[in-house]
């Protein structure tokens, strides 16, 4: 494999830059004595120099044949003036990792906790974040997902406008602050995984095409021409995003990538990329030693993107599953179904239980044609689900969280869904402690006119869910600074009983064996009287069961107890009254115990959960 970038060792530097189509291209270092050098072009486009007696952090950049352009590297590892100007030499064998024996996690107790570095803290940095992972340890958090930090123009971005994928944010710190932060969560038992964005580059410091022909027009996206993954000189666009996978598994020792809007990366040839990837992944993680995940996002709804490529898959180890938020949020939040419109029925979310995909095939009037298929035969940890993520609440115009649009009792059921669910369960920052703080969609471009594009896009983007107000200026700092958590509300009141309901179940996640199988042949679920769901799991090999019984609606309703059990025991009940005041010296209600066929009444908007056999005395 031929190392793109600038690759340096003990004083040397390998410089090689992908350009099949150009005569020549210049290197110049950035020095007391500026230096230009000419590069040597292989049979496969890439040009190359060897330079010695370097200094680890000299800035470089690139001239094409008889351009004057100064053109930062499309392989940079760090730009630290921003998108526009040059690059700078990393070098990654220096940094003293302190987790040499970190091998990583099981994929199936992953409990996941996605950050924006941006707002996450008030420093809003890589470093920043440090302090708070022991929160998140005795939340009971096993990975943290950091939204990408890929350089980005200016210093305010949810990141999928990166420009340089090798290469983390300037503003969040430099390589070496991302490298503590991940050593630091290894220390504490945490995996950590980054968002990264192939099927688009951003609009501003977007100088790839000026190399190669990274787009081809022959498909079309929401951000332009697609990435080339199967058209003329495609093989070095293929190789260069493999390298990006391969740079961050490698050098940062990252446990897994969640790959951004994977249905926009098109590519027919006979070898498609996730297929080539697949192998190539496979030989790295037998030399490195250490697990490495690929989770996508996918708007498909096929089971293809999880299958291995002997089944025609693209071998990802799991997918985000917005079916299951979109099922549970529109019974959950009266003003739902005006985003969800083809969601809505009790059925849907137990179907988003026992198979997946709630569209497996089925018409769907928001896109105006069946769409789907069915997912029943994939195993639960193949699926991420959640209540909200930064798509769910910064695409609303007032950046609401599901702690701003609902009430005590429904955000606890929200937070049992998921946890509880057969699948691998994620929570925004915040979500924990329900916090009140909104996070808005924001943006700090230089360029006038794409500054208009963005402002009025917004504003066309949210004109079908006929708001009143428009939304707030994305480039304003403003819109940033009040995104931003605000961290003392945890301690206090109904944020108190949030955080300490998600450790309870997230405890029981942990130790119960019956949630730890993610068969979904062994989970049955049935409808409370057209109210809420009665979740029946079992774990067949430890003998434990468990009933999870859920009542959406602001009605109480009963329940006939299966009677294949001989006496069933509750163990987590939201009507507890340490759930309603947050006294966590309160424990009454505890233990009660059932039999077969006894009728049990079920409080209105609660959560309910029986163990058999009933071990707790």
């Amino acid at each position: 494999m031929k190392i793109i970038g600038a690759n340096y060792s003990d004083g040397e530097c390998i410089f090689r830059v992908w350009a099949p189509e150009k005569k020549r291209v210049s290197l110049h270092l950035v020095s007391s004595e500026p230096e230009e050098i000419a590069m040597q072009k292989d049979e496969e486009g890439y040009f190359e120099t060897t330079v010695g007696n370097l200094l680890p952090d000299i800035k470089y950049y690139y001239t094409i044949e008889d351009s004057s352009d100064k053109l930062p590297d499309p392989a940079s590892r760090f730009q630290p003036d921003g998108v526009h100007q040059a690059s700078q030499i990393v070098d990654h064998k220096q940094y003293p990792w302190q987790n040499d024996n970190w091998r990583g996690l099981p994929l199936s107790s992953l409990i996941f906790y996605e950050i924006h570095v941006g707002t996450f803290t008030k420093e809003g940095t890589f470093e920043a974040i440090i302090p708070f992972l022991d929160h998140l340890a005795d939340l009971g958090i096993t990975a943290i997902e950091l939204m990408p930090v890929s350089q980005f123009p200016g210093n305010r971005n949810w990141g999928y406008d990166g420009v340089y994928p090798f290469a983390v944010q300037n503003s969040y710190g430099r390589p070496e602050k991302l490298k503590e932060l991940i050593d630091a969560a290894h220390s504490k038992g945490i995996a950590v995984f980054l968002d990264v964005v192939f099927n688009h580059f951003g609009p501003e410091g977007n100088y790839v095409d000026r190399f190669g022909p990274y787009f081809t027009d022959t498909y079309c996206t929401p951000w332009g021409n697609a990435v080339n993954l199967d058209k003329d000189y495609s093989d070095g666009v293929r190789e260069y995003f493999f390298q990006v996978i391969a740079h961050w598994y490698e050098h940062y020792r990252l446990d897994g990538l969640r790959v951004d809007a994977v249905h926009m990366m098109f590519d027919n040839g006979a070898v498609n990329f996730w297929e080539m990837t697949a192998g190539r992944l496979n030989a790295l993680r037998q030399r490195l030693g250490r697990d490495f995940y690929l989770i996508a996002e996918s708007d498909l709804n096929s089971p293809r993107t999880v299958k291995s490529p002997e089944f025609g898959g693209w071998n990802f180890n799991a997918q985000w599953l917005d079916d299951f938020h979109h099922a549970l949020y529109v019974l959950l939040d009266k003003d739902g179904q005006e985003r969800y419109e083809d969601f809505g029925q009790l059925e849907q979310l137990a179907k988003a239980y026992t198979d997946g995909f709630v569209h497996s095939g089925e018409y769907v009037k928001f896109r105006k044609r069946n769409h789907g298929s069915s997912s029943r035969g994939l195993s639960g940890e193949t699926f991420v689900v959640f209540n909200q993520n930064h798509d769910q609440v910064g695409n609303r115009v007032g950046g609401e969280r599901l702690s701003m649009l609902v009430d005590l009792e429904r955000q606890k059921i929200a937070a049992a869904a998921i946890l509880l669910s057969p699948y691998l369960p994620m929570l925004f920052m915040g979500e924990e402690f329900a916090a009140a703080t909104p996070f808005f969609y924001f943006v700090s471009h230089s360029e006038k006119d794409l500054i208009e594009m963005v402002v009025e896009g917004r504003k066309k983007e949210f004109e079908n869910y006929k708001w009143e107000t428009d939304p707030p200026n994305p480039q304003d700092e403003s819109t940033f600074e009040n995104s931003k958590l605000n961290w003392e509300q945890r301690e206090e009141g109904n944020h108190l009983i949030i955080l300490n309901w998600h450790k309870e179940l997230i405890k029981l996640r942990k130790t119960h064996p019956t949630l730890h199988n993610f068969d979904k042949n062994d989970i049955r679920v049935n409808l409370l009287e057209n109210k809420g769901l009665v979740i029946h799991r079992k774990c067949a090999h430890q003998k434990r069961e468990l009933l999870c019984i859920i009542n959406l609606s602001e009605k109480e309703s009963s329940l006939v107890v299966p009677d294949y059990k001989s006496e069933w025991a509750k163990i987590i009940d939201s009507k507890q009254q340490k759930w309603l005041s947050g006294d966590a010296n309160e424990d009454n209600i505890l233990p009660e115990f059932l039999n077969g066929n006894d009728t049990v009444t079920i409080p209105a908007l609660s959560v309910t959960v029986y163990e058999s056999p009933a071990v707790v005395k």
